[in-house]
């Protein structure tokens, strides 16, 4: 399947329930740095890497307290990992996918630690023709490279491949890389924030999306 068209995915809140997991890990790891953060911005910054996150919402705190709040977040993250849950239709959404002859390819910019928890739960690595990780890039969304190192791997251009997340930074990265973006609400983001993002479509959750499959850009790049 090398250099067929590619369909590259998200994994949290896309196809992984773990965006609140992220939430209260992180609410958790800052309050026991005694730096108050309320949990609804933590919420709006799920899907930028770590690092960005951090800056976002500590821009007042030392590099220390920054790398104690990032152990803190996979301390608790590991804690939580048993409440994961693989979202309604994701196995079946991928399995179609591959069924049309298309590459699939796990664009996320999770740390590998933080991978070692979602992927046994999603339980899919069969169906994976690549997949990226913190560690490819220096920055990650909403900048574009974790998808073009995407790109990359699958060995297509912007034009042969369409993205799925869940977070405005996700869909914002796309449109940075020149890649069409399709928008799930199973992160907990507005399909008017993913659609205003740039989002050309948008579902409830990979079930959704698996159902209505033939109607969107993806079954359209099988047919080249």
């Amino acid at each position: 399947m090398a250099d067929s068209p590619a369909v590259l995915f998200d994994m949290d809140g896309t196809l992984v329930d773990s965006n609140y997991l992220h939430v209260h890990a992180w609410t958790r790891a800052f309050h026991d740095l005694s730096i108050p953060v309320e949990s609804w911005r933590i919420h709006r910054s799920i899907g930028m890497d770590g690092a960005r996150l951090l800056e976002s919402l500590l821009a007042d705190a030392d590099d220390d307290a920054r790398k104690q709040a990032k152990e803190l977040h996979l301390r608790y993250l590991k804690e939580s990992a048993p409440l994961m849950r693989r979202l309604p239709g994701a196995r079946e959404l991928l399995e179609r996918i591959r069924s049309l002859g298309l590459q699939i390819v796990l664009a996320s910019s999770s740390s590998e630690e933080e991978l070692a928890l979602s992927r046994p739960v999603l339980d899919c690595d069969d169906l994976l023709a690549a997949a990226t990780s913190s560690k490819d890039v220096d920055v990650a969304k909403p900048e574009p490279t974790i998808i073009e190192v995407a790109l990359k791997r699958a060995g297509v251009d912007a034009d042969d491949a369409v993205y799925v997340g869940d977070a405005v930074w996700d869909i914002i990265a796309c449109d940075r890389a020149g890649v069409r973006a399709i928008g799930l609400l199973s992160g907990g983001v507005s399909r008017e924030e993913l659609e205003k993002a740039g989002a050309e479509a948008v579902f409830d959750d990979p079930k959704e999306l698996a159902d209505q499959l033939d109607a969107t850009s993806i079954t359209a790049l099988s047919n080249r």
